[in-house]
């Protein structure tokens, strides 16, 4: 069974469909702990489903390093086989990254390499693209731009806000996140191999 830590910083939506997979008893990854930067709605998700959850707030910390010494610290108490970040919106500092490497994935609400940052789905519109997408992906040192493990396409639609773009393409989130790491658990996706 693939042990798994989850970190957020927001509502937790991606990590909602992840939880309810795990709770299947055919899936082959369960969340042990859900971790987040701030104070984050997406925790009650973790308390819904009987998960453990911690906080390491950004805002505690004189610098980022001093706060990603904290938090892979914390997240080495759960002895997770994989990091899934799911709306975390902070970079990882590299120190992170490389101790946790290559078992680290993030989401992303655009097809990569197009549009990567915090701003995917705005950036996309103000492009005029006809089409966008969601993808998964290994986290590097830098802004999306580690190997990609899934993508798939999504069309911008006449009239489309980033609210309703946005909300085409997280259902895509959820499903390739769950699709991926179910393929991690399984060896289908060798990440050391990458």
């Amino acid at each position: 069974m693939l042990r798994v830590v989850v970190l957020i910083s927001g509502g937790g939506s991606n990590l909602r469909a992840l939880l309810e997979a795990s709770a299947h008893a055919d899936y082959p990854a369960h969340v042990v702990a859900v971790g987040a930067d701030r104070e984050a709605d997406g925790l009650a998700h973790a308390e819904a489903f009987g998960i453990p959850s911690f906080t390491v707030p950004y805002s505690s910390f004189p610098s980022r390093e001093a706060w990603g010494d904290e938090l892979l610290t914390t997240i080495r108490e759960w002895e997770p086989d994989l990091v899934v970040l799911s709306g975390l919106m902070r970079l990882l500092p590299a120190t992170v990254v490389d101790a946790l490497a290559p078992n680290v994935i993030n989401t992303h609400p655009a097809f990569l390499p197009e549009f990567p940052g915090a701003h995917g789905v705005r950036d996309a519109l103000a492009a005029g693209v006809e089409q966008t997408g969601a993808s998964v992906i290994v986290v590097d040192a830098g802004v999306d731009s580690g190997p990609i493990l899934a993508q798939e396409r999504v069309p911008v639609l006449p009239g489309d806000t980033e609210h309703s773009l946005h909300e085409r393409i997280k259902p895509v989130e959820r499903r390739l996140l769950i699709d991926t790491v179910r393929g991690i658990a399984t060896g289908e996706i060798d990440l050391a191999g990458l």
